[in-house]
C-alpha cells in the first residue's frame, strides 16, 4: 500500500449498516473469552469503507456545531419521495457529491451502479465503487437508501 490512511475507531460491524441505529463502538476481545480487552480500530482500505458509509449516512448540516458543516450527504432529502427514475438519477448526484468529498478517494467515482433486484418499491440499492488515492486496486461498497 503506497499510503497511509489513518486509523479510526471500528463503529460500523460488518460494514453494514441500514441507519445510524446500527453504528456503535466495536470491542476488542481477548482470544476466544469474552474479556474485553480494549476499543476496536480499523485502517487503511476498511478504514476506507467505513469512512464513505458514515458520510453517506450522515445527514449534511448535522455536524455544523462541530465545525464540519458540509460533512455528509444528501441522501436523506430523497425520503418520502416518490421512486422515479429523476430520483434515481437524484440519488447518484448525492453520492456522486458525496464521494467527492472524501479526501482519501479519488474525487470521482469509479461506478455507481443500482441493482433493481434488491430494491424495495421504498428504496434504492447500488453499488459504489471507488479509488483510493495512490492505489490501483478499487473498494466497493454496496448500499442500500430508503426513500
Amino acid at each position: 500500500m503506497a499510503q497511509n490512511f489513518g486509523t479510526d475507531l471500528f463503529v460500523v460491524p460488518w460494514l453494514t449498516a441500514h441507519d445510524a441505529a446500527e453504528i456503535d463502538i466495536v470491542t476488542r476481545r481477548k482470544g476466544k473469552t469474552t474479556q474485553v480487552i480494549d476499543l476496536d480500530t480499523v485502517s487503511d482500505r476498511v478504514l476506507i469503507a467505513q469512512a464513505l458509509i458514515l458520510r453517506l449516512l450522515t445527514p449534511r448540516g448535522t455536524l455544523k456545531s462541530l465545525g464540519h458543516a458540509q460533512y455528509g450527504s444528501r441522501l436523506h432529502e430523497l425520503i418520502g419521495c416518490r421512486k422515479t427514475e429523476a430520483l434515481r438519477n437524484l440519488c447518484r448526484l448525492y453520492v456522486l457529491e458525496t464521494v467527492a468529498q472524501e479526501p482519501r478517494v479519488k474525487a470521482k467515482a469509479v461506478r455507481v451502479i443500482f441493482d433493481r433486484s434488491s430494491e424495495t418499491p421504498s428504496s434504492f440499492a447500488f453499488h459504489l465503487e471507488v479509488s483510493p488515492l495512490d492505489e490501483k486496486e478499487t473498494i466497493t461498497l454496496s448500499l442500500e437508501v430508503s426513500i
